[in-house]
């Protein structure tokens, strides 16, 4: 089996004229890179609090957002979610700012996943 093009040494004229039939590859688009918003754990920002931003930023239900609590406050931080750049950006402000507000000192991050 040959890999060159296909050629004919003549086309439908009749003229001796070479053609050749290239296939043209398309261009591959990436995914833009995710990533992951967290939170942080700390001894002042009462549990219930971490739970009311979890509910009204991420969308959680009560039991979603507990055990996500739980986890920030057994292991020190937790991942709530997994976001474009923007989305997690914006997220990320959202948190700070509500918890500034309320004057306690949650901390919200994010990092490239």
């Amino acid at each position: 089996m040959s890999l060159r093009p296909m050629m004919n040494s003549e086309n439908e004229n009749g003229n001796g004229s070479e053609t050749s039939i290239l296939a043209k590859a398309k261009p591959r688009t990436q995914r833009p890179p995710l990533y992951k918003v967290m939170l942080l754990n700390d001894d002042y920002t009462p549990m219930e609090f971490v739970v009311h931003i979890l509910e009204r930023f991420f969308g959680l239900n009560h039991a979603q957002a507990f055990e996500i609590m739980l986890t920030v406050h057994k292991k020190g931080l937790a991942v709530v979610g997994v976001f474009s750049f923007e989305v997690a950006e914006t997220k990320v402000a959202q948190v700070m700012d509500f918890a500034r507000r309320h004057q306690h000192p949650l901390q919200c991050t994010m990092e490239k996943e």
